[in-house]
């Protein structure tokens, strides 16, 4: 089951896509979700899609 937040068909097939990969590499499959679900979120993030999402270049504050 994807991240609550993920509505598109495309953000979907992601997460499943990644979650077979990790549990063929030998993950459990608690582990490969919960992979699979911060890499989808990071995504949807980096992307814009999320509410309040801004674009993050860099962790430092810039003086």
């Amino acid at each position: 089951m994807p991240p609550r937040g993920v509505k598109s068909a495309k953000r979907k097939r992601q997460y499943e896509h990644i979650k077979r990969s990790e549990t063929a590499r030998g993950r459990s499959n608690k582990v490969a979700e919960r992979i699979a679900a911060a890499t989808t979120n990071k995504t949807r993030r980096q992307k814009g899609e999320t509410k309040g999402s801004r674009k993050r270049t860099s962790s430092r504050k810039k003086s």
